[in-house]
């Protein structure tokens, strides 16, 4: 199967990638053909969009921690609210490092909003209370 895209935004060669949609988990190869992508090995729909937004612009949910002002803990697990494009992640990260929270967090709570400008929030994973 193939899916005519902006040939400016697609890689370029050829990836062998493991879809995580279902259980099946099939071996899907993508490939840039002169500005067509090639996607073959996938056994659902799903799958197809998976392997294209992963060739072309792979995103992740990001979890890590934060640091807390007066919590019981110094420390906050934190996720993403939405996956961040993978070229991005090494910076949130950063961004993340820079900011302390102040205790009490509820979880959910937005701790970071509309990180770097990727209309994604950044919020807390648990609750947390002062010391």
């Amino acid at each position: 199967m193939s899916t005519e895209v902006n040939e400016s935004e697609l890689p370029e060669g050829f990836k062998d990638i493991r879809c995580i949609i279902c259980p099946t988990g099939c071996l899907v190869h993508v490939e840039n053909v002169n500005g067509e992508l090639i996607i073959e090995g996938h056994s659902c729909k799903r799958g197809e969009e998976y392997a294209r937004e992963e060739f072309v612009a792979p995103k992740r949910i990001l979890t890590t921690t934060m640091q807390v002002e007066n919590g019981f803990l110094p420390l906050i697990p934190v996720r993403s609210d939405k996956p961040i494009p993978k070229d991005r992640l090494e910076e949130t990260l950063k961004e993340i490092a820079k900011i302390e929270s102040k205790a009490p967090i509820k979880m959910g709570d937005i701790l970071i909003e509309n990180v770097l400008g990727l209309d994604i929030n950044i919020i807390a994973s648990r609750d947390l209370i002062k010391s």
